[in-house]
């Protein structure tokens, strides 16, 4: 049988992928001692239903609870905890006092801006979450505690599991200040990252290496930026933490030109920041460090950057900035509030405010026996329709899949375990299980939902599987048919904003590339091209751009796994994605070689106008993804399908000015400078 016949469609293959990698013990750790010990704290003092309330949030927290630094974790972990707070105090006091109908409306509301808020990014996605669902917990389920006693138990549940993953070290983390660990693996990580792309530089896998290194990159500036009481690192172990991430800067930037060129390097080129990674982790010295050869800009470029690293490598100080820029409020509102966010709080809002009032419709009739809650169905339309957390039809398949299998599973462990004290194991157990489980959403869905059901049974609930399976598959339902109706504005939205960010950061990045190769007061007198603030701007810049393109990248994964009729309305976006991240790469093995000559060559000006002109003619064929470029930019024309006349690309802006003419011969000139006063020595 051919290999067509067996493939299977991408909504599905999306739906059986699961992460891989190996087991997070200390994770594992944190979740075995959060939800249980504390029911059995609040059970001990004659509190169980606030005791419930505070082992959901520390379930919550614990699906929050990804890896990474102490730091990172506290907004990670803590900014969610306090949505969800928010949603138990607003939905508590709306259950009381409104009537139904409205209710409805004000949770609807409610899932409109939390659902635009989560168009922000994966901290505020994680506060939407948690807004809605606590939301929906306040108001369907009923307890004798007002509100505010409410959210102090649940960010007491969340709290304890912070204050473990900040109080308890990580096994075999023994080298350095345990505090930091998180931070430590990080930066090795990306040390690690450069050696393997510069292993893979001229073979097919360069492409995917680069990828790595985005992700490792990405991570480690996450894990270094978190949130802090002082402006700057006060520790002398996390300054050289700081520069040991600046120094991996120059490095990445030698290594994608080298992968950009394509030309073979030597082995040992890697073994340097390899070197540098063992450094890193075993909080040591760096060593000697091999160099490679010199005999192209690229490697110059890299040796440079291992001598830099061997000199600078083991201070404590000199490098507070790490090359990021802090989001201003206007661009904040302008992400959630856009377009992109606005057709994600628009499905948010739909599927949150059906699935509440059908829940309350179906609880005032009695349906499915005398349940005095109704929260199940809103909270698992929640969690199914946020679509930065993977396609709707996947999860939706495995939403039901993981429900049944839970429910049916507690159905069973319900019959035989001993209560109280058999449920409370089982609520510890799946505790454990859930750092685990969230590498795929069914058995994550199957492990949340034995807990929970665990925990309201606990709480003086009546055994209810068989209604919970009921009503998740009636929000699937719904979700489903939320997720295909008609809105106002382009289908896309969410696809179309992160590859517009990706334009406008790649504009950036080579319009900052560029007006540097004209200006010879960039320089630090030393015959490079740019100074170090420059260079520091420029390595922001190009974070920027890459991270950008990362997060088009996943959106865009993300939505070709739709299914055919959700998945049409980005096509196309994938082609123009791969052209910015050409130019991204094209731009900085411009940088590089300015650094070594000044100069552009006429290959590497070819090129730069070529993708240029290719992802012109890209924007115009999939619409106005692409942003309008800066007129510094050359003018890349598309020609016209049924005239003579060329069409201006859409990444530039229209009319022409008088600019632009001068701004394509001033990039084209950059090939043809005088010859730099740069000496190239041996390292």
């Amino acid at each position: 049988m051919s290999r067509s016949v067996l493939s299977l469609p991408p909504w599905i293959t999306h739906a059986l992928r699961a992460q891989r990698g190996p087991v997070p013990w200390a994770a594992v750790g944190r979740g075995a001692l959060a939800a249980g010990p504390v029911l059995v704290a609040g059970m001990a003092v004659g509190r169980t239903a606030l005791a419930v309330l505070a082992a959901i949030g520390a379930m919550l927290a614990g699906i929050n609870d990804r890896p990474g630094s102490r730091r990172a974790s506290v907004k990670r972990l803590g900014v969610p905890a306090l949505a969800g707070a928010v949603g138990l105090v607003v939905g508590t006091a709306a259950g009381e006092r409104v009537p139904p109908l409205a209710l409805t409306l004000l949770l609807t509301g409610l899932g409109l801006v939390a659902g635009c808020a989560s168009a922000v990014g994966p901290v505020a996605s994680a506060a939407g979450t948690q807004v809605l669902v606590a939301a929906a917990l306040g108001a369907g389920m009923p307890l004798p505690e007002p509100g505010w006693a409410r959210a102090l138990a649940f960010l007491a549940g969340a709290a304890w599991l912070l204050a473990l993953r900040l109080a308890l070290p990580t096994p075999g983390a023994l080298a350095g200040d345990f505090r930091f660990d998180g931070e430590r693996a990080a930066v090795a990580d990306v040390y690690d990252a450069i050696a393997g792309l510069l292993d893979a530089v001229g073979t097919a896998d360069a492409r995917t290496r680069r990828f790595a290194l985005t992700a490792a990159l990405d991570h480690a500036q996450d894990a270094l930026t978190g949130p802090r009481l002082r402006r700057w690192a006060s520790s002398a172990a996390e300054r050289r933490l700081h520069t040991q991430y600046a120094a991996a800067l120059p490095l990445a930037e030698a290594a994608t030109a080298l992968a950009w060129a394509g030309d073979p390097v030597p082995a040992r080129a890697a073994e340097g920041p390899r070197r540098l990674a063992a450094a890193v982790r075993a909080h040591a010295p760096t060593g000697p460090l091999p160099a490679p050869s010199r005999d192209a800009p690229g490697l110059r470029a890299l040796d440079d950057a291992l001598l830099h690293a061997a000199h600078t490598f083991d201070r404590g100080g000199g490098h507070r900035y790490l090359h990021t820029r802090r989001r201003t409020v206007r661009g904040l509102l302008h992400t959630a509030f856009g377009p992109g966010g606005r057709e994600y709080g628009l499905r948010v809002a739909l599927s949150f405010g059906a699935a509440a009032g059908i829940a309350q419709a179906l609880h005032h009739s009695h349906w499915y026996g005398q349940h005095a809650h109704w929260y199940w169905m809103p909270a698992t339309a929640v969690f199914l329709v946020k679509p930065d957390l993977g396609p709707l039809v996947s999860r939706v398949l495995c939403r039901a899949a993981g429900t049944v299998l839970g429910a049916l599973l507690f159905a069973a462990f319900a019959a035989v375990l001993p209560r109280p004290e058999g449920l409370v194991a089982l609520v510890a157990v799946s505790g454990a299980l859930v750092p685990v489980a969230t590498r795929h959403f069914a058995a994550q869905t199957a492990v949340v939902t034995v807990l929970v059901l665990a925990l309201v049974m606990v709480g003086g609930e009546p055994q209810a599987s068989v209604s919970r399976i009921a009503e998740t598959l009636l929000a699937c339902l719904i979700v489903l048919i939320a997720g295909h109706l008609p809105l106002p504005g382009r289908r896309g939205g969410q696809v179309r904003a992160r590859l517009a960010a990706a334009g406008d950061a790649a504009g950036a990045y080579l319009r900052h590339v560029l007006d540097g190769a004209g200006s010879p007061g960039r320089s630090d007198g030393s015959g490079r091209h740019g100074g170090p603030d420059d260079r520091a701007t420029r390595w922001t810049l190009r974070r920027e751009a890459y991270r950008a393109l990362a997060e088009a990248r996943t959106a865009i994964a993300l939505a070709a796994a739709e299914l055919p009729s959700l998945a049409r309305h980005s096509a196309g976006t994938d082609e123009v994605a791969v052209l910015l991240e050409r130019l991204v790469d094209t731009t900085t093995a411009c940088a590089v070689h300015l650094d070594d000559t000044g100069r552009l060559t006429p290959h590497l000006t070819e090129r730069l106008v070529d993708v240029l002109d290719e992802l012109a003619a890209r924007g115009e064929r999939v619409g106005d993804e692409v942003p309008r470029s800066h007129p510094a930019l050359p003018r890349p024309t598309v020609p016209h399908p049924t005239g003579s006349h060329p069409t201006p690309s859409p990444l530039e802006p229209s009319p022409a000015t008088p600019s632009d003419s001068a701004s394509s011969h001033s990039i084209r000139s950059h090939s043809t400078p005088p010859h730099s006063t740069r000496t190239h020595t041996g390292a």
